[in-house]
């Protein structure tokens, strides 16, 4: 495998790369991830098995789109490939630590904003689908935003769980009532990074990073509740996001169906005191 990598950084760099140093590092639960060196550039790598390239061929599309925005500052992606028994995505490796200092989280803030206030999307989803941690999320294209997240957000994860034989609710009723409550909230779409907890962000020497996106276009409202849910961020954050996009004051009606979604996928993919939570909160959400 390290022989392939080396030879397509080769083609792609233009210049011979030679991996002297290799390291592992902490990246999710998903993927196996490393530091690699030539003794003078490094790069950050995960690696999986080959059937996974796709995977990361959606997760380099999303990260092209957020450059593109040139609002909140990503990693850069250099390729990804696939050797004989595994497939990789390798990008640019900055040092980080945690975004918990004012300054930066101010700023990262304000770089959100921005993200969410540009482009000119119509509709909300996107042009594929993608996956949310491992979960694959759908994104077909939509002109009505409680549709849209009635059905592709809340009613996806209420079925995936059914086919565990895992019934919350009645999906059918409960993805109707979403509807209703987000049926007269019609807000532009922006662009999301999608999974927006404080593990896919920090500081790095050129400022706040994130990644590990999982893109839509969607309410901007969805970003920010996904920061609340599992907390993390600084006062600081949310001043600098809202000196340029303040959020309408009935936002906190809709934090708890948006974040149901994220709660819904969690206990999907780990199990555990997700469902005791999820199962709180659909009982919340009836009870309004």
């Amino acid at each position: 495998m390290w022989q392939a990598i080396s030879k397509q950084l080769s083609e792609t760099l233009m210049f011979s790369y030679e991996i002297v140093e290799k390291e592992k590092v902490n990246g999710g639960d998903i993927s196996d991830c490393y530091m690699v060196s030539d003794g003078e550039q490094r790069y950050f790598i995960k690696v999986n098995k080959r059937s996974f390239l796709p995977k990361y061929e959606i997760e380099a599309e999303n990260i092209r789109i957020l450059r593109e925005s040139n609002t909140v500052f990503v990693p850069e992606l250099i390729l990804t490939g696939k050797s004989k028994e595994h497939s990789f995505i390798i990008l640019n490796y900055l040092p980080t630590k945690p975004l918990d200092d004012s300054k930066n989280s101010f700023a990262f803030g304000q770089q959100l904003a921005r993200l969410h206030q540009w482009g000119d999307q119509k509709e909300y989803g996107f042009d594929q689908d993608n996956f949310i941690g491992a979960t694959l999320q759908p994104n077909r294209w939509n002109r009505k935003w409680a549709r849209f997240f009635a059905e592709q957000r809340i009613g996806w994860q209420l079925q995936l769980l059914r086919e565990k034989g895992i019934n919350l609710t009645d999906i059918n009723e409960f993805t109707e009532l979403v509807h209703d409550r987000l049926a007269s909230h019609q807000p532009k779409p922006s662009l999301l990074h999608g999974d927006l907890w404080h593990g896919n962000v920090a500081n790095s020497v050129f400022g706040p990073i994130c990644y590990d996106p999982a893109c839509y276009w969607g309410d901007r409202e969805c970003d920010i509740a996904m920061t609340e849910l599992f907390e993390g961020f600084q006062p600081e954050f949310y001043q600098g996001y809202e000196s340029i996009a303040p959020l309408d004051f009935s936002y906190s009606e809709r934090k708890d169906i948006y974040n149901l979604y994220h709660l819904l996928n969690h206990y999907n993919q780990f199990g555990g005191h997700y469902l005791d939570q999820s199962e709180r909160l659909i009982k919340q959400i009836l009870s309004y």
